[in-house]
């Protein structure tokens, strides 16, 4: 049997892989996504919920999944950082508001399992251009000069033009390429959850920072929260291990009072806390998104939102070279997508990494400059917005999908080129 053949294959099921999809089909591609079925929402296991900042909500309107998620969602219009280290010198406790920078909110904070939801609808309209094939996963890819061909582990086959592996830490798509990576661990888990409680949040988002890294509380709708609580491994499993009126009295302890008495409190998960980051993004057919080229800790909310970046991104690299008349997978292509993704993830994996080894360390100057750094945050405006701006996403490099009508104006980019875009 020949097999199926397409401009571009992305393997991967999760958000930044369905919405890499979306966005090279909005680009002019004719796309397949290889991801596992979907679990019916009563049935997901997956209890996590990401801070999508402004630009990646832009991003789910401009390929159509936002109007289905926005009930689920709540909006994040402050966010509060608690000095909670114990320390002789304590930092001022600092809020920023996103009627600082002329926004109404600074994004939303979504459920994973609504966001895959949203998204995979999303990619069955007949517009998207996405052919979804459901498997167990991809067994092998084979690198070509013109083409990769991709076989599933039930044995079908796929050629395209374009790879795109957004298939984890563990890619077998960056392996294929040849890709190697930086890798390091932290002596941390992190602890999640969902939570109802007696005060309202008000929109904002608190992170304490604690010795054994950040405790952080996200808005939902109504008088309930997410929770990413990041312990000393031991720690997390003994927490993990507490029943319910256990678990509630000491997350009401950890919260001070902040957000009233704690009710019902949803199923628990712990996650080992690492970091990656690939050589590059893009080579040999193959570009990486989401945690193929770069995992963080949960610390800012900036792992997600890289990820939809990086499918914003390739969209806007994949649409000039149509319009020049370029292939989609070469390597000029790739090269260039590498390089506008190397500024931003290497900015983000440096400044989670020093933050959070900084509340590790029992070094006083580094507590000292932590403080310091909190003290004129707190007093310096210019400072305060130019770190709120720069925290939500560069702004010098913004793909199309990240703006208001950015679904017209990546097609425009990519029309010219549409007669190339043959398999």
């Amino acid at each position: 049997m020949k097999p199926q053949k397409f401009t571009a294959a992305v393997v991967g099921g999760g958000p930044a892989g369905i919405a890499s999809a979306l966005a090279l089909g909005r680009a002019g591609l004719d796309v397949v996504l290889a991801a596992p079925p979907h679990r019916p929402l009563g049935l997901a296991s997956d209890t996590r919920t990401a801070a999508l900042f402004a630009g990646s909500i832009e991003l789910l309107k401009n390929v159509g999944a936002w109007e289905a998620l926005a009930p689920d969602s709540a909006p994040i219009e402050a966010i509060r950082i608690v000095d909670d280290t114990g320390g002789l010198l304590r930092a001022p406790e600092v809020v920023f508001t996103a009627s600082e920078v002329g926004r109404d909110a600074f994004g939303w904070n979504v459920p994973n399992d609504r966001l895959v939801a949203a998204l995979r609808a999303a990619a069955a309209a007949p517009e998207s251009r996405v052919s979804l094939h459901e498997t167990a996963g991809i067994a092998k890819v084979e690198i070509g000069n013109t083409a990769a061909r991709l076989t599933s582990q039930e044995e079908a086959e796929f050629e395209a033009r374009l790879v795109v592996g957004a298939d984890g830490r563990n890619s077998i798509c960056r392996a294929a390429a040849g890709i190697g990576t930086r890798s390091w661990r932290y002596e941390q888990a992190a602890l999640i959850a969902t939570f109802h409680h007696g005060r309202p949040h008000h929109g904002i988002s608190t992170e304490f920072h604690r010795p054994a890294g950040p405790f952080t509380t996200v808005p939902l709708p109504g008088l309930c929260s997410s929770l990413v609580w990041v312990e000393r491994p031991e720690e997390a499993r003994r927490l993990l291990a507490l029943d319910e009126v256990a678990f509630r009295r000491t997350l009401e302890e950890r919260l001070q009072g902040l957000l009233g008495g704690i009710g019902e409190i949803g199923s628990r998960a712990m996650f080992p806390l690492s970091g990656l980051t690939a050589e590059t993004f893009g080579r040999s057919r193959v570009a990486l998104v989401g945690e193929a080229g770069h995992v963080i800790p949960p610390i800012g909310a900036q792992g997600l939102n890289l990820g939809l970046r990086d499918a914003a991104t390739l969209a806007d690299c994949v649409a000039a070279a149509l319009a020049e008349g370029h292939d989609p997978g070469g390597a000029e292509t790739l090269d260039a997508y590498s390089r506008r993704r190397r500024p931003d993830v290497a900015a983000r994996v440096a400044t989670v990494d020093v933050l959070n080894r900084s509340l590790l360390s029992g070094f006083l100057p580094v507590h000292l400059a932590r403080g310091l750094g909190l003290v004129a945050l707190k007093s310096f405006g210019p400072l305060r917005r130019l770190a709120v701006q720069e925290g939500l996403q560069p702004s010098s490099d913004v793909p199309a999908l990240l703006m208001p009508d950015g679904a017209r104006l990546l097609a425009e980019r990519a029309r010219a080129g549409r007669k190339g875009n043959a398999a």
